[in-house]
């Protein structure tokens, strides 16, 4: 199945190791390129899907070698624009380590996805030959213009028969298009409109709090305790508000520290009411202890991938399988620095198969 994602991509802009920015600079940052719906796109090529992305950047120097860094990942980008409106987006990551959190700087105002009107892109061209559309709740956020261009791609997409995913990731720093609003109302409402379009929806343990006001019972995210068994509730409660949504999957982020986090995830099936935890014992939840994290920039976005991988592969496709691949492929992308997952599906499949030692591979 061909897979389309639509969004914006960035350069990032990191300090070296773990240094902080006043300590990096004046200095050398690492330079890459990364955005949620490019991440996806990446990792689902990597895998060996076939995918294109669709953005807005400028003709410069910059953007080129950001769009051959997706095509080197085996992105198609035919479908890249290239305007003369606006600028290439950033971001500057300061890499957290033990009780001191990761901080980002965004820098998007006036980026050529912000400014490129949701009638050039051409949706019926861009959707041949397609199965699957996805985008987040990220680009709709940079501006009101972005905004209007995601629901205008993915209205275009439901109808043209698309499955349609989209991972509502709340970033409270970008709502701010409309200063009669707080982030969170502006959010919501907007999101409102792109959901009804929505068959697969991508959260985390967060999201649908922040976005939509449902929250999983006495969870305290900031603490890192996590009431996993109300998750099928919150699912639940989606679905009852948009009940076009199929399947809710929800990543499960216990956060002891910016190094130590508990990973899994959940994902809800509508049409037979079960919920599906990744990784079990073989039958109870017990989630990945990631004790030494490397960058966890892209953890979600390597899910999105791996699950929408998983759906589209038959021999993956079944939900247990699906949630549980997704929650592997993201696992091993917080090993990884960079937006990017570059893991493999050998070794996302050696991970489900209970292989975490991390042994020399000879």
């Amino acid at each position: 199945m061909r897979i389309v994602t639509f969004g914006e991509i960035m350069a990032r802009l990191a300090t070296p190791g773990f240094l902080r920015m006043r300590q990096a600079l004046p200095g050398d940052l690492e330079v890459t390129f990364g955005g949620a719906e490019a991440n996806v796109a990446a990792s689902l090529a990597m895998l060996g899907a076939e995918v294109a992305f669709v953005s807005a950047l400028p003709k410069h120097a910059i953007a080129n070698a950001c769009v051959a860094t997706l095509r080197g990942a085996g992105v198609d980008t035919q479908f890249v624009l290239r305007t003369d409106a606006g600028r290439l987006g950033l971001y500057f990551l300061e890499a957290g380590a033990n009780q001191r959190p990761s901080q980002v700087i965004y820098d998007r105002e006036a980026t050529s996805i912000g400014l490129t009107p949701a009638d050039r892109y051409d949706w019926p061209a861009i959707f041949d030959g397609v199965g699957w559309f996805h985008t987040t709740g990220i680009t709709p956020a940079v501006s009101r213009t972005a905004a209007e261009a995601t629901l205008s791609a993915v209205q275009a997409a439901k109808a043209a028969g698309l499955t349609v995913s989209c991972d509502l990731n709340f970033r409270n720093k970008l709502w701010q298009w409309d200063t009669a609003k707080q982030p969170r109302d502006l959010a919501e409402e907007t999101m409102s409109r792109v959901l009804p379009s929505v068959d697969l929806l991508v959260a985390n343990e967060a999201d649908c709090a922040d976005v939509l006001g449902i929250r999983a019972g006495g969870t305290d995210v900031e603490s890192g305790q996590l009431q996993i068994d109300r998750y099928p509730d919150v699912a639940r409660k989606v679905v009852g508000r948009f009940p076009n949504i199929r399947r809710v999957a929800i990543t499960l982020r216990e956060s002891f520290s910016a190094s130590h986090n508990n990973w899994g995830a959940m994902l809800y099936c509508a049409d037979t009411d079960e919920a599906h935890f990744a990784p079990t014992d073989g039958a109870a939840y017990r989630p990945y202890e990631i004790r030494n994290i490397v960058d966890r920039v892209g953890g979600g976005d390597s899910f999105a991938a791996g699950l929408i991988f998983a759906l589209t592969t038959p021999e993956l496709a079944t939900p247990p399988t699906a949630v549980a691949f997704a929650t592997a492929a993201s696992c091993l992308a917080h090993s990884i620095r960079g937006d990017l997952n570059y893991s493999t599906r050998n070794e996302i499949e050696a991970l489900m198969g209970g292989s975490q030692s991390g042994r020399v591979v000879r």
